[in-house]
């Protein structure tokens, strides 16, 4: 199974990586990736951010063992005007894949599939832990191409059988109701009123760019469960910090949700402090986090993204790549 020393680096299109990934295998790695962090058994995520006036760039870094040591990279552009402006997609990136144990680039992998899934299977990781069992009305707002991997992410790990959409270009939430009817066994809403369907919501996924709260405290769906996805830089925010202060949070990364994440916003209006997060999601993963919260609780689950997640989706593109016999080049060569 393991690369011959020397033998080169596989480089991996988005194509490449949706031919061998898929969202219920990337939603038990990213679990076990979470479940070896509350174990202290990666090497610790780091974050770095620039911003410019058009978007902004992260750099995150994570790594764990599987069949081998594994250390990632990842560069991640985020341009929320790309798509109507240029025609080039929010997200654009790549993912270097390191052996941690000689160095050698194993892979340098497209991001944007890969930071796709690997998100939508956070939110299913916390949700299968955290939201009602019984869970059957979704609502998903913002609906690009987080809110289509959301879905079928979500209904993996809960019996949903109704999909509400909603999107402030009423014609992209049409557009991904078509995808998701053809897609998916279930009933698919398009509605303009996103705080009345939130309400009336088992789960509720935030995916947008937003840089102010789309949802308030009337709008959370009460003992339900909300991922908040988009606060991924410290000018986003979809949540306001009185929802916040009303829920139960789970993070991601504490640390970077503190710096990042809806966490900084509650914090800095002093609506929480980090000692109000209920658990992160290694915590909740482990086991460990089960006393911790009551029945009837609303549960928000800030995740900002974490390379923890990029390394474990890599691996196995990596991995699968390999077993299928996949071409190598030779770097600086």
């Amino acid at each position: 199974m393991n690369q011959t020393p020397g033998a080169g680096t596989l480089v991996l299109t988005a194509t490449d990586v949706r031919a061998v990934l898929d969202i219920a295998t990337c939603v038990d790695a990213v679990e076990l990736a979470f479940r070896k962090l509350a174990l202290g058994d990666v090497i610790a995520p780091a974050v770095l951010g620039a911003q410019v006036p058009d978007g902004g760039f992260h750099v995150k870094t994570a790594g764990m063992r599987g069949q081998r040591f594994y250390f990632a990279a990842k560069i991640n552009a985020n341009f929320p005007r790309n798509p109507v402006a240029r025609g080039l997609p929010t997200i654009q990136g790549v993912i270097a894949l390191f052996d941690a144990e000689s160095g050698a680039v194993l892979a340098l992998l497209d991001s944007i599939e890969i930071t796709a899934l690997r998100t939508a299977a956070a939110s299913a990781v916390a949700a299968r832990h955290l939201a009602p069992v019984d869970a059957h009305r979704l609502t998903i707002i913002g609906c690009g191409t987080q809110g289509q991997h959301h879905a079928h992410a979500v209904l993996h790990v809960r019996p949903v059988s109704h999909i509400r959409l909603a999107d402030r270009d009423r014609r992209t939430a049409e557009r991904l109701a078509r995808v998701l009817t053809q897609e998916l066994d279930v009933r698919v809403e398009v509605v303009d009123d996103h705080r009345a369907a939130s309400r009336d919501s088992d789960i509720v996924v935030t995916c947008t760019s937003a840089r102010e709260p789309v949802l308030d405290v009337d709008d959370l769906p009460v003992g339900g469960f909300v991922a908040a996805v988009g606060a991924d830089s410290e000018d986003k925010q979809e949540i306001t910090t009185r929802a916040m202060a009303r829920c139960a949070v789970v993070v991601d990364i504490l640390d970077q949700c503190v710096a990042i994440g809806e966490l900084h916003h509650a914090i800095a209006a002093r609506a929480m402090s980090r000692d109000d997060v209920r658990a992160d999601l290694g915590t909740v993963v482990s086991g460990r986090a089960r006393d911790y919260f009551a029945r009837g609780e609303t549960v928000l689950f800030d995740s900002t993204g974490t390379a923890l997640q990029d390394v474990a989706a890599a691996a196995i593109v990596y991995e699968r790549t390999l077993l299928a016999g996949g071409a190598f080049i030779r770097l600086g060569g």
